[in-house]
């Protein structure tokens, strides 16, 4: 078993190998203007994948398909002679997705930007419906309402300690153990 930098190096070797023997060997009227983008070799070096990008109508993008798996022994031999493997990996050719892919991105970004424009502009001069910040108190309001509901009688911590709270026979405060301590010392 090969090791991943040896199958990334192999790659790259083939690429190039594939690249030029299109270019000098394959003689096929249906090959069209192909750019050989990738190819990849699986860590065994048996198998490799060679990407390639084709510029034209459908038609000549399926033509020059067709070329290449006819070309395909044309094109492992080729390799088998360039390269120091004990084997000769076999060639499988894949349209590479990426331009085409990046284009559709580039579609939408530049979509979403003009409706940002818009949006951009359409808020120029606006204004808000009430105020800026309709929830935004004065801090004197805060600490004058806090200081008024003392003054009317509530005070939240005579509220949570009240006295029957302590009279409750589960409550486990100390007034209700100050209360049995004192009635057992009587017995």
């Amino acid at each position: 078993m090969a090791d991943a930098a040896r199958a990334a190096r192999l790659a790259d070797r083939i690429k190039v190998i594939v690249a030029r023997a299109l270019e000098r060997r394959v003689k096929d009227p249906r090959l069209g203007f192909v750019t050989v983008t990738d190819a990849r070799v699986t860590n065994d070096l048996q198998h490799a994948t060679v990407y390639y990008t084709v510029y034209g109508t459908d038609e000549e993008k399926a033509g020059t398909r067709a070329a290449l798996e006819s070309a395909k022994g044309i094109l492992r031999s080729e390799v088998g002679k360039n390269i120091t493997a004990r084997l000769t990996p076999t060639l499988t050719f894949v349209p590479d997705e990426v331009p085409e892919n990046a284009s559709h991105l580039e579609q939408i970004l530049r979509t979403a930007r003009e409706r940002d424009a818009e949006v951009a502009a359409s808020s120029i001069g606006a204004q808000y419906a009430g105020e800026a910040d309709p929830y935004k108190k004065d801090r004197e309001d805060e600490e004058h309402d806090e200081t008024e509901q003392i003054r009317d009688g509530y005070d939240p911590v005579e509220e949570d300690f009240d006295d029957e709270a302590a009279a409750e026979p589960d409550s486990g405060t100390p007034q209700v153990r100050r209360d049995e301590d004192s009635a057992e010392d009587a017995d």
